[in-house]
């Protein structure tokens, strides 16, 4: 493959491909830009058709990080890792082991951790074979409810934008995927009094939405995005965008936790030219992030600290969408072209 010539390629500093034959790890860690601190963004194990589609979704998502990074605030630079699912193999302590040692060769200048397909007791393995992992069970744990409060904090900006008001009473939420971010993020909004609609193909996670939230209400997977609401967010995989599905949304407005969701970049020019709000992706699941960084301050992990992180992404969405209205243009594009601000702006330093 010519790595350049990828759409998704965007001058990244890095592109690693790693394999390992005895325990079927293989996959790319793609750094993006380290203007503003080493890399930092999770490790995702999925089911990839191939190796371009595996290494274009680490290209993509590593872009994604760095953009996350500069709009909240922390001194990291974008990464990701993408290991595919090898069916014959499975994720065995010695698989991990494997994958912690390519880490390794970075030196630090990738940290990295949790994230689709990696569970905690993975994080823990792979903690305990490199000084490079965040979000170990000792530390700061799972970023599901932090990744959930900034995207709560973030519809509560959008709110206050669109109706004047953050309140979340008798407003309307329909939430796709309630995995650890969507379910949490149902919590609270039924703490407030906002009535929700939700859907995942895991049975489990059903059970476990209604036992937690009685009044949730279900509809199929294939529904979920026409629902009539005041907010949608999607909390499951990306790509939930495109030509088609925008023309079927009934929301005013859409913030949600799963990263890429916006098939292409013009997608983002036609919901606003169809006047939907969107919050860009990256700051509004920034929580998770804030809270792996958060262990690697000088004063250690503070949860306070977090928090506040966390409910200031509602003051850099308002930012967002204000800019977005006086100034006339996308969500997206504003959103990038601050970030791009802040990590072109800053100058390499010797560290």
């Amino acid at each position: 493959m010519e790595i350049e010539k990828l759409p998704e390629f965007d001058n990244h500093e890095l592109v690693s491909f790693f394999c390992d034959q005895k325990t079927g790890l293989r996959g790319y860690i793609a750094i993006h830009n380290t203007n503003l601190g080493p890399s930092a963004g999770g490790t995702r194990y999925f089911p990839y058709k191939n190796d371009e589609e595996a290494l274009r979704d680490a290209l993509r998502l590593s872009r994604a990080m760095t953009y996350k990074c500069a709009l909240v605030g922390v001194p990291y630079g974008g990464a990701k890792a993408t290991i595919i699912i090898d069916p014959q193999k499975p994720k065995t302590r010695e698989f991990l082991i494997e994958y912690a040692k390519r880490v390794n060769l970075l030196n630090g200048n990738y940290i990295t951790g949790e994230d689709v397909g990696v569970n905690q007791r993975d994080v823990d393995i792979l903690s305990n074979n490199s000084k490079f992992i965040v979000g170990n069970s000792k530390s700061g744990g799972d970023l599901g409810p932090w990744a959930a409060l900034g995207v709560f904090s973030a519809i509560k900006g959008a709110l206050e934008v669109v109706f004047g008001s953050a309140e979340i009473k008798n407003r309307t939420f329909a939430v796709k995927g309630l995995g650890k971010v969507g379910l949490s993020l149902a919590v609270h909004i039924n703490k407030y009094g906002g009535k929700i609609i939700g859907v995942d193909i895991n049975p489990e996670a059903l059970k476990t939405a209604k036992k937690t939230i009685p009044n949730i209400r279900f509809v199929s997977p294939s529904l979920i995005h026409k629902q009539k609401v005041d907010v949608y967010s999607p909390c499951a995989m990306g790509g939930e965008f495109n030509e088609k599905t925008i023309k079927e949304l009934r929301c005013k407005i859409i913030c949600g936790g799963a990263n890429n969701q916006l098939a292409n970049p013009k997608i983002g020019e036609e919901l606003h030219r169809l006047k939907i709000l969107y919050v860009p992706d990256y700051l509004a699941n920034a929580g998770g992030l804030i809270s792996v960084v958060g262990e690697l301050r000088k004063g250690g992990y503070d949860l306070g600290w977090v928090e506040k992180k966390c409910l200031e992404i509602k003051k850099t969405a308002k930012k967002i969408i204000e800019l977005s209205k006086k100034e006339k243009k996308p969500t997206s594009v504003v959103a990038d072209r601050l970030a791009e601000s802040i990590f072109l702006g800053k100058k390499k330093t010797s560290r």
